[in-house]
């Protein structure tokens, strides 16, 4: 573990209010805060803008809504956005679609380590139980709740964390939806790729460039457990084109992308 002077939440969002009210409640109720909040928000309309200007008023520390035209699918350039507009050395990023544990950002500063990312896994909740948790803004969510698979996502053992760690240096299965990494080592590669516009292969895209700068991918279990509320799968129309970016940053070991933070304006 390292020391963090202040730790930066990211959350992704796209026109989902209620859920990521959700995902805010559980954020304030958090036993360790994040020093900010930022709400990388892909386009959303009022309802979102509303909502966040309610949780600005009361939050126990202090949210910034970084928000971009709606042009279709431009996750990486808000994400993007929304680092440059950051104000914390390491940063914790996850989806406005998922429900935090009471530790999880306690357990993210726990598992930071210099010259390594965090990629965290998620248990996921039925249609039915979903429905329940958003009509009642509710976040009260566990390993035996009703209503949750992939269970074993859900268990946390701090006794036995270091059993539930491990490094490698491939980039498959990483996801944004639990994800963290130092500020100055996604300014090091560029952050994530803007040419990646749609569903797909972003957030191993942005992995394999940390991998190909020797950054370790940790992978952590046994704690940082998130619950993602059920949804429609996304539109999946450029996802062969994001794979093909992926496999060229693979197979060239490209350590930056040439359209990224650096370029977003």
């Amino acid at each position: 573990m390292n020391f963090i002077s202040a730790t930066t939440l990211v959350i992704a969002t796209y026109n989902w209010p209620e859920a990521l009210r959700c995902c805010l409640l559980s954020v304030a109720r958090q036993k360790k805060l994040p020093a900010e909040v930022v709400i990388a928000d892909d386009g959303s309309d009022e309802r979102t803008y509303n909502l966040i200007h309610q949780f600005q008023e009361k939050f126990p520390v202090p949210i910034l809504h970084v928000w971009h035209e709606d042009l279709g699918f431009r996750k990486t350039k808000i994400l993007n956005k929304a680092v440059l507009g950051s104000s914390g050395e390491y940063i914790i990023q996850v989806d406005g679609d998922v429900i935090l544990h009471p530790s999880f950002i306690e357990d993210h500063i726990a598992a930071a380590e210099t010259g390594s990312f965090v990629r965290g896994s998620r248990a996921r909740l039925t249609a039915a139980k979903t429905t329940a948790l958003l009509g009642n803004a509710e976040t009260d969510i566990g390993f035996y709740s009703r209503g949750v698979y992939n269970r074993l996502n859900a268990v946390r053992l701090p006794v036995f964390r270091s059993f539930g760690q491990r490094k490698e240096m491939k980039s498959r299965n990483v996801r944004g939806s639990n994800l963290a990494f130092w500020k100055r080592d996604f300014v090091k590669i560029n952050g994530y790729n803007n040419a990646l516009n749609g569903w797909g292969h972003e957030d191993e895209e942005l992995a394999a460039r940390f991998i190909n700068n020797n950054i370790a991918k940790k992978i952590v279990k046994l704690s940082a457990v998130q619950f993602h509320l059920h949804h429609q799968e996304l539109s999946r129309v450029n996802e062969s084109h994001h794979s093909q970016i992926l496999q060229e940053t693979l197979t060239t070991k490209s350590k930056i992308c040439l359209n990224g933070y650096e370029n977003l304006y």
